[in-house]
C-alpha cells in the first residue's frame, strides 16, 4: 500500500470517527453541517479507482490541430 493511500484512509477514518463521536455526544447540528463535506469526501474517494481505469479519455491533445499545411 502506498503512503498516500495510507494517509487518505487515515484521514477519512478520522473524519468519520469524529462524526460518530459528535452524534454520540448529541451534536446532531454539527454533524448536519459536516454532512456535505463527508458526502464529497466519499464521492471523491469512490471516483479515484474509476478515473485510473479510463486511460487517455480527454487528456491527450489533438494532433490534427497542429498541422500547419492546411492553413489558408
Amino acid at each position: 500500500m502506498k503512503p498516500r493511500q495510507i494517509v487518505v484512509i487515515t484521514v477519512t477514518a478520522t473524519v468519520f470517527a469524529w462524526s460518530a463521536v459528535l452524534i454520540a455526544a448529541g451534536q446532531t447540528a454539527a454533524v448536519a453541517a459536516l454532512a456535505p463535506a463527508l458526502g464529497l469526501t466519499v464521492q471523491q474517494i469512490l471516483r479515484i479507482p474509476r478515473s485510473r481505469t479510463a486511460h487517455g479519455t480527454g487528456n491527450q491533445p489533438s494532433t490534427a490541430a497542429d498541422k500547419e499545411d492546411d492553413a489558408p
